[in-house]
């Protein structure tokens, strides 16, 4: 039986998820705002409204506070030196072995909010997909990056 991936991504990635989690629980308060009006002008029972609003405030306070904890525990990812294995999800656990052999090409990608914490995403494309190690330190994930391209023989003289 195999092992599980033992490499973390970075802590950071919880800053950067609960960041991205505040930033889709603002669009999450429009259906509050739709209810109030919904009360407002049809009449429908404002308990609609309180109901919806605690609901939006406890999704909320999932996104930004709980799962980035609970993600970042349960993702992991090995490179080896015939496949990259990656290991995560929370109801729905997802480990995935990409042969180097398949490895079209590997990217880094940073973002803005990557890019303020010092963070970069490894894509390792392939012809099913492209499949992402998120959250890593810039240099990690450049070192990562290289190691993949080499170990797959996309190295940029290839090119």
């Amino acid at each position: 039986m195999r092992d599980k991936p033992s490499q973390h991504i970075s802590n950071k990635a919880i800053s950067v998820w609960s960041i991205r989690g505040a930033i889709e629980s603002c669009f999450y308060l429009l259906i509050p705002i739709g209810l109030f009006l919904i009360s407002y002008w049809y009449g429908v029972p404002w308990y609609y409204l309180y109901i919806g609003t605690a609901v939006v405030v406890l999704a909320g306070v999932w996104k930004i506070m709980f799962l980035p904890r609970i993600r970042w525990k349960m993702w992991r990812y090995e490179i080896l030196d015939k496949e990259v294995e990656l290991l995560r999800g929370i109801i729905i656990v997802k480990h995935t072995l990409i042969p180097m052999s398949r490895v079209q090409h590997v990217d880094t990608q940073q973002g803005p909010i990557y890019k303020k914490y010092g963070l970069t995403a490894v894509m390792i494309s392939t012809a099913a997909g492209v499949h992402e190690i998120p959250a890593l330190k810039e240099e990690i994930g450049t070192q990562i990056r290289d190691q993949i391209a080499a170990l797959a023989g996309t190295d940029e003289d290839d090119g």
